[in-house]
């Protein structure tokens, strides 16, 4: 009888001090998948944090500032980089686009994004020609001031009396009479095919936004996209131009993105308001693992004196 309690004991307690070494491995590993998450997320690069050149100037009367203000003003601020808008550069000279470099590099900053305008949505093949030089003009100047992306547009229809009414419409607009969508992507597509050769030789990527016209929508900017098919033509994504459930669509576009601009409305937006939520759209982002910049475009009635300190202190602490 003696024996048999021994016996017993004896595997029970064999039993036991398995079952501790088995949980004690299992608890280890969690713990060690445990500190291996920790050490990723605390080693992850916070997204760099840029600001557009049309933050301080939004096309509002007498507030058109020099980019070289804008580059002084940014680098004060704590931005990392200053994203160009083209139509605010004073000059197109050598000499010119060499002061930029260097006030950027005095200041700290880089020179991110050039953001460009053109139109191709024309049945009228000189006009899309004339913005396809234009396109292709851009893509050089971008390669002068050492910058590696442009912002590029489809163009709209031009259906619109203005753009207070395209607003007003929500972006939508009606197709030109006596044509098809599918029409206008063929010259989208046509167009931009043309740029590319260009692009690669200037190792300047064409980052198509979400804009009004034919990308409005995710299917629109994924049709061309994916019908070109190039490393030279990627998503620049826009957080402001989706004005409907803007989280869906984002994350429909996020793993194309390689450039983000971010909207802020302080003190009103100038033609419409968003109240986005920027920790969730990090967290849309993190999930395709985009490293690339966040420019923020203000787009509001404050003072950008007042307004960008506090739109980069959202996007810092969303994307850090």
């Amino acid at each position: 009888m003696n024996s048999i309690k021994r016996r017993n004991f004896l595997a029970r307690s064999a039993v036991a001090a398995a079952a501790l070494v088995l949980g004690s491995g299992s608890s280890n590993s969690v713990k060690s998948s445990a500190r291996a998450a920790e050490s990723t997320r605390k080693s992850r690069r916070p997204n760099p944090i840029a600001v557009s050149t049309y933050s301080f100037w939004r096309f509002k009367r007498d507030l058109k500032l020099p980019i070289e203000t804008c580059i002084d003003e940014a680098a004060r601020m704590g931005f990392d980089a200053v994203e160009i808008l083209h139509i605010q550069m004073e000059k197109e000279s050598n000499a010119y686009l060499q002061s930029l470099k260097s006030r950027a590099l005095i200041n700290g900053v880089a020179l991110c994004g050039l953001s460009t305008h053109q139109g191709f949505v024309s049945p009228d093949k000189e006009k899309r020609q004339k913005n396809i030089d234009h396109t292709i003009k851009c893509i050089q100047l971008a390669y002068g001031l050492g910058i590696p992306i442009i912002r590029i547009n489809t163009g709209r229809w031009g259906t619109s009396k203005s753009f207070d009414e395209l607003m007003a419409n929500r972006g939508i607009e009606p197709v030109l009479a006596g044509y098809t969508e599918d029409d206008g992507f063929k010259w989208v597509i046509d167009s931009i095919e043309k740029c590319l050769p260009i692009a690669e030789k200037c190792g300047v990527i064409l980052g198509l936004e979400n804009h009004w016209g034919l990308s409005r929508t995710p299917e629109g900017l994924l049709r061309i996209i994916n019908a070109i098919d190039s490393p030279w033509l990627r998503v620049l994504l826009d957080t402001g131009n989706f004005l409907e459930e803007p989280y869906e669509k984002l994350e429909k576009c996020a793993r194309y993105a390689v450039f983000m601009q971010a909207k802020t409305y302080y003190g009103g937006g100038l033609w419409y308001t968003l109240d986005l939520d920027y920790p969730r759209i990090a967290r849309i982002m993190r999930r395709v693992n985009f490293r690339g910049y966040v420019s923020l475009e203000f787009e509001g009635n404050e003072d950008y004196k007042t307004a960008l300190p506090k739109s980069l202190a959202v996007l810092r602490r969303a994307f850090s």
